[in-house]
């Protein structure tokens, strides 16, 4: 994506209140962008049911945006010379504020979906470049408080979407949980351009990789289609998910071969021969899919099974921000003296510690018994994000540090965005399965269930509204199940991941090599 050839010009670090507000306006951008991820979460059965589709469809919602993202995150190398760095963020902010606005509008899922592509294709800059302008904001002493600042961003918006998102839902209405970029992104995208408009290297005449995008879209395109319409359409059984998963085979074939040959390829695959880039970035995908399928799992169990509202759905997920805020200044003041393999190592521990509390969740469990594992976690994601990422972009040149950027993040997104349809596709598989097993044992020589059905009757209710309420609990207890199955998979998910971030070697000190260049 960037060669020597590309190098960035170097600009001084900011000083003073410039740093601040730059750091604001840099935080606005990520935070609205990231929040845009998971703000539809505790939305999706609002939004199905008023657009007249099934929960499952709902999750295009998110999906779309997911995959959209990611597709464009690679192009920010070749826009950033094409156009320079603060004019593309500020575009792309700009253009993200509009599409969000459209999105509100939408009056179909179909046109919801149509503009949360549009939406998730111009926000693909937005991360990498926040990234970039933010370390070359500050020293390279302080690149540890830099990339601090960044992932609690990326970390608190995730959980403090579903929040917002759920009191909005239910107290005005779900189009605006896109109406409220429209002022953030306006305030964030005068912000940059005011203080960073001098600080642009300016545009460059740089081929486009055509074929590679090309190949890109359709590869990422059909795998993403599949896994989101695999539970509708029957998996393999249907031609229609054997053809995307074809496709979506020989385009990533295709697109290796394009990509590792090319003299301007539009991903720089080559950064994966670096042990340390290929493992972190692995490392901190598979994490973060394996976090956002949770993120997104977790509220659609409450509202449909447990009988939470939106806003309390809301409540629950938002104080793992606690301890990600407090602690990620910490982690990343001390990432530089301390090896990042034993902070990583400490996050995913602490993640399967989580999952596994919430894998002994029933249908009984209270609010409180649900929110403890929500507080801890926060301690996990604090050492998540920062450790991995200095892990990655440790002994690279400064010049190739966008194209890591914009590549990891590519790796990022896309495992998160796959990863929210993977759970809810196997959550609904365990739950059919359980369903079945404890239907089996409704019968006549059950007595507890001819007891529950008799007293049904002398309470006022018909034979056939006595089974559907039955049929409603075994429902209940089948989704809990399911529910509780995948945290705990997610659990031991976690633990195996430990060996990834031992396959490194990062360098020491490494926070503060990372910026020097980043510009």
């Amino acid at each position: 994506m960037s060669g020597p050839s590309a190098r960035p010009t170097a600009f001084p670090p900011l000083s003073g209140n410039a740093r601040v507000l730059g750091t604001i306006a840099l935080s606005l951008a990520t935070f609205m962008n990231v929040l845009d991820s998971s703000i539809a979460n505790v939305s999706i059965p609002a939004i199905s049911g008023n657009l007249g589709v099934s929960p499952a469809q709902g999750t295009w919602v998110i999906t779309s945006f997911g995959v959209a993202n990611a597709i464009s995150m690679p192009l920010t190398g070749w826009l950033t010379r094409r156009f320079g760095q603060v004019r593309l963020f500020t575009i792309s902010v700009l253009l993200f504020v509009l599409t969000s606005w459209l999105c509100g509008l939408a009056p179909s899922m179909s046109m919801l979906v149509f503009f949360r592509v549009l939406q998730g294709f111009v926000a693909g800059p937005m991360i990498p470049l926040s990234q970039t302008l933010l370390l070359a904001s500050y020293p390279p002493s302080k690149a540890g408080v830099a990339m601090a600042m960044w992932a609690m961003t990326v970390l608190v918006a995730p959980v403090t979407g579903p929040l917002l998102g759920g009191w909005i839902t239910d107290n005005i209405s779900w189009p605006w949980i896109f109406y409220i970029n429209v002022p953030v992104g306006i305030v964030a995208a005068a912000m940059t351009w005011s203080i960073y408009k001098t600080r642009d290297p300016g545009p460059q005449r740089v081929k486009l990789d055509v074929p590679g995008l090309v190949l890109l879209v359709v590869w990422v395109g059909a795998l993403q289609i599949m896994v989101d319409k695999g539970k509708e359409l029957d998996w393999f059984s249907s031609p229609q998910i054997v053809a995307l998963a074809v496709t979506a085979v020989v385009g990533f074939a295709f697109f290796l071969a394009w990509e590792l040959t090319s003299s301007h390829p539009i991903v720089d695959l080559r950064l994966f021969k670096g042990r340390n880039f290929a493992m972190g970035t692995i490392a901190l995908s598979l994490g973060y899919g394996l976090f956002f399928g949770n993120v997104v799992l977790l509220p659609l169990w409450l509202q449909e099974w447990m009988g939470y509202t939106a806003t309390l759905a809301g409540e629950v997920m938002a104080p793992v921000g606690l301890f990600a805020i407090l602690l990620s200044p910490w982690v990343g003041k001390n990432v530089g003296h301390i090896d990042p393999r034993r902070m990583a190592t400490f996050a995913f521990v602490g993640f399967a510690f989580v999952f596994w509390l919430r894998s002994r969740f029933n249908t009984e469990a209270t609010f409180d018994t649900i929110l403890l594992p929500t507080y801890l976690q926060g301690i996990a994601m604090a050492f998540f994000f920062i450790p991995l990422q200095t892990i990655i972009f440790s002994g690279l040149r400064p010049d190739q540090l966008p194209a890591a950027s914009g590549l990891s993040n590519f790796v990022r997104i896309t495992a998160g965005s796959i990863g929210t349809s993977l759970f809810t596709t196997l959550w609904s598989n365990r739950a059919a399965l359980h369903h079945a097993q404890i239907a089996a044992t409704v019968d006549p020589g059950n007595t507890a269930a001819v007891q529950t059905l008799r007293q049904l009757g002398a309470n006022g209710f018909s034979a056939e509204q006595s089974r559907a309420l039955v049929n409603r609990l075994v429902d209940q207890q089948a989704y809990t199940m399911g529910v509780t199955d995948m945290f705990y998979v997610s659990a031991a998910l976690f633990l195996a991941m430990v060996v990834l971030v031992w396959l490194t070697r990062p360098r020491r000190g490494v926070a503060s090599d990372v910026p020097g260049g980043a510009h």
